[in-house]
């Protein structure tokens, strides 16, 4: 039996068998050809939900791809918390918002840093679910509607000196902790703003937190609370969900599990058939698409081999381990959704 993208994704979530390996994502996948289908700038969408909704159905309606997720930058939970983001409206070339003024000036706001009250009416959280409800009327019974969060450490070092966490990090852990608590219970309240406007899963994004640059102890004592206090909170909710972490996450993929996500997200680096090895055959893991060379870089011909190797290594869903450069090649996105259908089929499922 053949499953809607939305069936197939929600049922692998749950733990249930589905047909097919899914390809999608729970984070940014939009590209140049979506913007020049609809004739926008990637500046403006950020800030506008109907842009913002049309453009994150483009890579569903242009490939296939079996999911549509907003927002698309990293700024949003810090801008509710008083920081600014610059979105380069005045340059010509493709940028991603950033923050240009943050709100933690001194040591002392680390853990008083005050907290919107009316958190779905703070920065552009009701732009981000004005999307999602629109996502949610056109494609809602097709795709799952993603979203995501950028989680405690990262987040931290958006809204406060990304230098000075790192040397507190070591110095003043309790001082640090205090903070990231604080904002897992901030990012518990917008997710299940997120939830309530109808998005189907959400991806964790605990990006900056791999052992390129945290020791497996310092993760452990620092980062993975965090995670198990923000994933208890998603599952208590009902909210299926995806613990995504950037880098080399071989040494903490044990951790990871722990945190107890639906599945786990992993990038290039990591070495999915150790991590098979290390944490069995039962726990979803998605990845590892390289999420820039395989879609600008390489030739198609090469996405056929990437696509199976991720599947003979022991994926679970073709899923790229960051956001795919909006610059992608249309022919490689396509193809690498073709690629699934074609070698997907032959994976069986497990049921968890």
């Amino acid at each position: 039996m053949a499953f809607t993208p939305k069936e197939r994704i929600l049922k692998q979530l749950a733990g249930e068998e589905i047909d097919r390996t899914p390809c999608y994502s729970g984070m940014g996948n939009v590209t140049v050809a979506g913007l020049e289908q609809l004739g926008y700038k990637f500046a403006m969408v950020h800030s506008d939900a109907e842009m913002m909704a049309n453009l994150a159905a483009t890579s569903y309606k242009l490939y296939g791809y079996e999911c549509a997720v907003v927002p698309f930058d990293f700024c949003v939970e810090a801008e509710a918390l008083g920081c600014v983001m610059n979105a380069y409206e005045n340059v010509e070339h493709l940028l991603y918002p950033t923050i240009k003024e943050k709100s933690i000036d001194n040591d002392e706001e680390m853990d008083t840093f005050p907290i919107p009250e009316d958190l779905a009416n703070a920065g552009r959280i009701p732009l981000v679910v004005e999307a999602i409800k629109r996502l949610k009327g056109e494609l809602g019974d097709e795709v799952p509607i993603g979203t995501y969060l950028i989680a405690p450490f990262t987040l931290g070092g958006q809204i406060a000196d990304l230098d000075k966490l790192l040397k507190y990090a070591f110095k003043k852990q309790d001082l640090i902790n205090a903070m990231l608590d604080r904002l897992a219970d901030v990012l518990i309240r917008v997710a299940k703003i997120y939830q309530d406007a109808g998005a189907d899963y959400i991806t964790v994004r605990e990006m900056g937190s791999g052992t390129d640059l945290l020791s497996p102890r310092l993760w452990k004592s620092l980062i993975q609370p965090h995670l198990i206090k923000i994933h208890a909170a998603l599952n208590e909710m009902g909210f299926p969900n995806i613990l995504h972490i950037c880098g080399e996450t071989n040494m903490i993929i044990k951790g990871m599990n722990e945190c107890s996500a639906n599945a786990i997200s992993v990038e290039l680096k990591n070495d999915v058939a150790k991590t098979r090895e290390d944490i069995g055959p039962e726990p979803l893991i998605f990845g590892n698409i390289d999420a820039y060379k395989l879609f600008c870089v390489d030739p198609v011909e090469e996405v056929d081999k990437a696509v199976i190797t991720a599947l003979e290594q022991g994926v679970d869903a073709i899923w790229p381990g960051c956001d795919i450069w909006p610059e992608a090649k249309a022919e490689n996105v396509k193809a690498h959704v073709d690629a699934t259908k074609k070698y997907g089929a032959e994976k069986w499922f497990r049921k968890q």
